[in-house]
């Protein structure tokens, strides 16, 4: 009998189900958008129900396409968009509110009184995180703040917290199992990444009570099974993992030094630093890749803020291309960048320099310069910031870059993707199938219920295409050199005080 394996990717703007055969091969798929609230400035908020809705209409869709019974699906592996926070009440399976999406910073004031306070070390220290509206810790305290209903279910044992994955899972097993892996619940501020337990201390700093949490179980593993009545069949949940670090396995990250970029709106990107983890003072976060066999991995996480959009201003902003893909062939139209470097701070600068206040910025503008060199410093920048990025990984881990393996829309840009390996002097390579968050999802699943090792994996895992380094190191360094006085000039512009 063939298996099949349904890996779930519930993710900020649409949820999809994959489902992938014995080989790790694509046999079907099904996608869906589901709305976005905005209620107020900075809050961005998801219907959890609907999320719950979108995720079995693709079920079922996934299952039609690829003409198969639901009964024979061997494993789910689901893997999630991170620190989206839920709390519904047990009885009723209901959300008490909507669910408080990574994004929204309707909890910076709590983040910022917290800061003050002078907590932000003992966070660090025991979670690998900086205070942030961004983790779950900040939007359960704005819950209990902020809904009466909270306090009482709480008191009475009927309110559950989870990330999107005990969410989702809750209602597969129709209330029966309220649980997260490790992978996610280190991404809640809460969660100590050394003890490997919830942490009372920073419970009781945001006055959480502990009942509301889920059993915190392996991202590899049966750790549920679905509930027949509300799918038709008994199937385990073997597969767990927050999005970044299912896309870290799903690109078979599995020894220490490797590392995955997925260049997407922004970069997210991620390198496997082992059976220890590595604390940052530079504003890279220390998190769980994942745990497998009752041993856990860890990686470290550099996030760029502006990578793919700027690509998208380009199309949308400038009017230069009518197609993303169509920087490509620009960039490839120009024998060099004629001295022209931009920094896409259009939201200011992320890793490693938090800045917030810088902005967008052109440098070594001339007469010369065509649509041509704008296409060809947007592509640049990008594997530039990545390459401040894997700088500072290799500094503070004191772990040297293996390889970098790659996803996400904008790895599809093939100049892109060729000067990221030249400036890196590294090479790059980039998968057959993109959709690595949910391939890793599967991987996990398989490898849950026995279907496959790590080994299988690593053979399973096809390549695409690689891109070797082949440019001279003089020009390697005058390029990175000119880079960092165009990103000096720009933090310079934004610091008003000096003016």
């Amino acid at each position: 009998m063939k298996k099949f394996i349904a890996a779930v990717d519930q993710g900020t703007t649409s949820s999809r189900v994959i489902i992938f055969d014995e080989l790790g091969d694509m046999i079907s798929s099904h996608s869906k958008e589901f709305k976005q609230y905005f209620p107020k400035p900075g809050y961005v908020l998801h219907d959890a129900e609907e999320i719950w809705d979108s995720v079995k209409l693709c079920f079922d869709k996934a299952l039609k396409k690829a003409q198969l019974d639901v009964k024979d699906i061997t494993a789910i592996g689901i893997t999630n968009q991170r620190e989206t926070t839920v709390m519904w009440d047990k009885k009723t399976s209901k959300p008490i509110y909507k669910a408080i999406v990574w994004q929204s910073s309707q909890t910076q004031e709590i983040s910022n009184e917290l800061i003050e306070a002078g907590y932000q070390d003992i966070f660090k220290k025991k979670t690998g995180l900086l205070i942030n509206p961004y983790f779950s810790g900040t939007k359960i305290k704005w819950l209990f703040d902020n809904i009466k209903e909270a306090s009482n279910l709480a008191k009475n044992n009927n309110l559950a917290f989870g990330t999107i994955d005990s969410w989702l899972i809750w209602k597969f097993t129709n209330g029966k199992n309220h649980i997260t892996d490790f992978s996610n619940a280190s991404r809640t501020l809460i969660y100590n990444i050394y003890d490997l337990t919830w942490d009372d201390e920073l419970l009781d700093i945001l006055n959480i009570p502990k009942n509301i949490l889920p059993k915190i179980v392996s991202s590899s593993g049966v750790n549920a099974y679905t509930d027949k009545e509300v799918i038709g069949a008994e199937i385990p949940i073997s597969g767990i993992a927050g999005d970044q670090q299912a896309a870290l396995f799903g690109q078979t990250c599995f020894d220490k030094g490797e590392a995955k970029n997925t260049y997407g709106t922004g970069c997210f990107l991620l390198m496997n630093t082992g059976k220890t983890p590595k604390l940052s003072d530079s504003g890279l976060l220390t998190t769980i890749a994942w745990s497998i066999d009752e041993k856990i991995e860890y990686a470290i996480e550099g996030s760029i803020f502006v990578a793919g959009s700027a690509v998208q201003w380009l199309r949308d902003g400038l009017n230069i291309v009518k197609k993303a893909s169509e920087t490509e062939d620009l960039a490839s139209k120009t024998n060099s960048n004629l001295g022209v470097y931009f920094v896409p701070a259009f939201v200011g600068l992320g890793t490693p320099y938090w800045i917030e206040e810088a902005r967008g910025s052109f440098f070594g503008l001339t007469r010369g310069v065509t649509k041509n060199h704008i296409a060809r410093a947007t592509l640049e920048a990008i594997a530039y910031q990545t390459k401040d990025v894997i700088n500072l990984m290799e500094k503070e881990t004191g772990i040297e870059l293996k390889s970098l393996k790659v996803d996400g829309g904008a790895s599809q840009n093939n100049f892109l993707m060729q000067f990221q390996a030249d400036i890196l002097n590294n090479n790059i390579k980039r998968p057959k199938i993109s959709e690595t968050t949910a391939l890793g999802a599967c991987y996990l699943a398989g490898l849950g219920i026995g279907l496959w090792n790590k080994q299988n994996l690593v053979k399973m895992w096809k390549i695409d295409k690689e891109f070797n380094p082949n440019m001279k190191q003089k020009e390697r360094d005058s390029l990175y050199r000119n880079w960092q006085r165009a990103l000096r000039a720009c933090v310079e512009f934004a610091n008003k005080e000096n003016y």
